[in-house]
This record gives structure tokens, sequence and C-alpha cells, in this order.
């Protein structure tokens, strides 16, 4: 399920414990920072959690 837009999706990347679908990836990596989009990807980054390293 894409964190971005809470789709089903085959293939995307994972940062941490968000999946994001190669369709969102393609839609920030295209945004200005000007646009109002920017904003609501940057919302959706900020639930991603970063897993505990244990060495």
């Amino acid at each position: 399920m894409c964190g971005i837009c809470n789709r089903e999706k085959p293939k995307g990347i994972h940062l941490y414990t968000l999946f994001i679908c190669c369709d969102c990836e393609q839609k920030m990596i295209h945004t200005e920072p000007c646009e109002a989009e920017y904003q609501h990807y940057l919302d959706k980054l900020k639930n991603m959690k970063q897993t505990t390293l244990y060495s």
C-alpha cells in the first residue's frame, strides 16, 4: 500500500517503513517547492518511521 496515494501498487520503493509507488515517486520528483502539492508530499513523508538499529 502506497503511503502517499493509499493505493495497492506492485512496484515502488521502500523508505524505512514507508512504501512509495513509482507513480507517486515520479510526481514527487517533478514537484517544485512552490507548488501546493509539495506540502502534501512533505506531510505524507512525516509519517515515515525510522527503524531502530541494534548493534
